[in-house]
Formats: structure tokens, C-alpha cells, sequence
């Protein structure tokens, strides 16, 4: 399945629903095979492409690889050629969640001092969702195949998703005898309600494209020979928008959830007030008034 902006192959592996654990690790770093091909990332025409490439292990996350989707977002959110970014998985999976045979999360919980579990988590995986979270370009998940664990939680922080027909999306951890990390207790309930949250979590059920998108934690449900398409379709529209504008609708909304009436109206007309000063704003103005298309140049 091809998400790059250009032509590509990437491998495909089998796969089923669950964290890496089971898989065999025959595509760890080697002086052939540095860490830094386990991602992959191409900016086009305005959208930055971020592809895990581990297929072999349904890219699970290991540590240097979470780190380094930090700062690709990090770096994404600043870059003013960036307009839109899109995440999604080479192979048969999107993100089977953290790869919890690489250190330290292989190690004995009890060999670890006390807090060290909470440390690792802050520094972790939320801060990985954290970057998608504030990341100020629209970011779009582009879902094949398996979402688990900390990838579903990072397929659920993005703007968008766009999940192929193969797509499976589980709450893992109870299966590892584990509480939800990675944002997924934070995420969830607002997504689809805390009753739904709770079944989701307390059960470990793989939930299907189709079912997914009907809980509204899905915007489209595509065949997967159409996944790249329909991806690169959605951004490129996000990438020729109002930035700006775009950015500041996406702080609003997940701000929205957090707080009452009175600071949400406030901050709306504050970024409102911030937006009108764009050149976005002014162009979209005058296209009304001539009537034409507007053409946006992110600014």
C-alpha cells in the first residue's frame, strides 16, 4: 500500500490484533538497518508524509522511534512550508502500540524505583500524544490494517481519520493486564462518551472500520486499495486552506472540551480577532466579493 507522496513499495507482513510482543524481532537495529528507517518522511506540495516502517512488528513504537515522531511534529508545526501532515503505516498495520520488548519497557516493573512507571509514561507516550495534539498543522491518520494499544491513541489524537475496510482498532492493554496509557483515558470518553470508553477498555475488543466510524471515531471508512488516494485527496485540500485559520478552528475545538461557555467564547473571538489580520482572511474576502475561488497562500 503506497502512502508516499511519490511511487513506493513498501513490505508487507502478516499481522493480528495486539501489541508487538509476539512478533519476532527480525527487524531490530543493525549497522545495516539504523533506527532512523523505521520512519519515513517526505514533505510535498505543501504535506508532510510520516510513514512507521516497521511493518514486520505492524510498526510498533520503540522508544528512539516515539522520540523521533516527536520531533517530526514538532518540527512540522514550526515549518511554514508544512501546511497538513498525514500519519499512517507501511505494510499490513498502522501501529500495533509500544514495542514492549525494547528498553526499558522490557525490564521487570518491580526492578524499577518507585515513580519511575509514571516518569517514563509522562516522557513517553504522552508526550507523543501531546505533539499531535498541538501540533498547529491539521494533522489526518491514515489507518491500514492494526491500530492498538498507543496506536490506536495516536490514530484517536489526530484531526482526521481515514480508516481502510481492513482497519482494527483495540484497547490492548487490559489483555496485558495493564491501565490505559498514552492519552487514551483522556481521549476516548471525549470521543465517544464514557460508557462507550468503558466498554472499549474494560473489554479489549478489536472494534472493525465500519464500527469504528459508527462510534464517530472514524470520518470515512475506505477499501483499502483506496486509502492513499482518498488520503492524499483530504490533503491536499487541508494544505492549499487557510492555514491559519485552520490552525486556530483546531486549538479552539480541543481547548473547547476542557472548559466552560464563557472562556470558550472568549477564546473564539480572541482567534478570531488574531485571524482577521492574515492575508488568508483578507484573500477569502475579496474572492467572495469578486466571486472566485480564493486562493490561500498559508500566511
Amino acid at each position: 500500500m503506497n502512502f508516499s507522496p511519490r511511487e513506493s513499495s513498501p513490505t508487507e507482513s502478516g499481522g493480528h490484533d495486539g501489541q508487538a510482543g509476539t512478533e519476532e524481532r527480525d527487524d531490530a537495529a543493525t549497522p545495516s538497518r539504523p533506527t532512523d528507517s523505521w520512519i519515513l518522511h517526505a514533505t510535498d506540495n505543501g504535506v508532510a508524509w510520516i510513514t512507521l516502517n516497521r511493518p514486520r512488528v505492524l510498526n510498533a513504537l520503540a522508544p528512539d522511534q516515539r522520540d523521533s515522531l516527536i520531533s517530526l511534529f514538532s518540527r512540522a508545526s514550526a515549518d511554514h512550508a508544512v501546511r497538513a501532515v498525514v500519519l499512517t503505516g507501511a505494510g499490513k498495520g498502522f501501529c500495533a502500540g509500544a514495542d514492549l520488548r525494547t528498553a526499558p519497557a522490557s525490564q521487570a516493573v518491580a526492578a524499577r524505583p518507585p515513580g519511575e512507571v509514571a516518569r517514563l509514561i509522562k516522557l513517553g507516550a504522552q508526550r507523543l500524544i501531546s505533539a499531535v495534539l498541538d501540533c498547529e498543522k491539521p494533522v489526518i491518520a491514515a489507518v491500514n490494517g492494526v491500530a492498538a494499544g498507543l496506536g490506536a491513541h495516536l490514530a484517536w489524537a489526530c484531526d482526521l481519520v481515514l480508516a481502510a475496510e481492513s482497519a482494527r482498532f483495540t484497547e490492548v492493554f487490559v489483555r496485558r493486564g495493564l491501565v490505559p496509557d498514552g492519552g487514551g483515558t483522556y481521549l476516548l470518553p471525549r470521543l465517544v462518551g464514557p460508557r462507550r470508553a468503558k466498554e472499549l477498555m474494560f473489554f479489549g475488543d478489536a472494534l472493525g472500520a465500519a464500527e469504528a466510524e459508527r462510534f464517530g471515531l472514524v470520518n470515512r471508512v475506505v477499501p483499502d486499495e483506496e486509502l492513499p488516494t482518498a488520503a492524499r485527496a483530504w490533503a491536499q485540500r487541508l494544505a492549499n486552506g487557510p492555514t491559519q485559520a485552520l490552525s486556530l478552528t483546531k486549538q479552539l475545538v480541543n481547548a473547547s472540551l476542557d472548559v466552560g461557555r464563557a472562556p470558550a467564547f472568549a477564546a473564539e473571538a480572541a482567534a478570531q480577532e488574531i485571524n482577521a489580520a492574515t492575508a488568508d482572511a483578507a484573500e477569502g474576502i475579496a474572492a467572495f466579493v469578486e466571486r472566485r475561488p480564493p486562493e490561500f497562500r498559508g500566511c
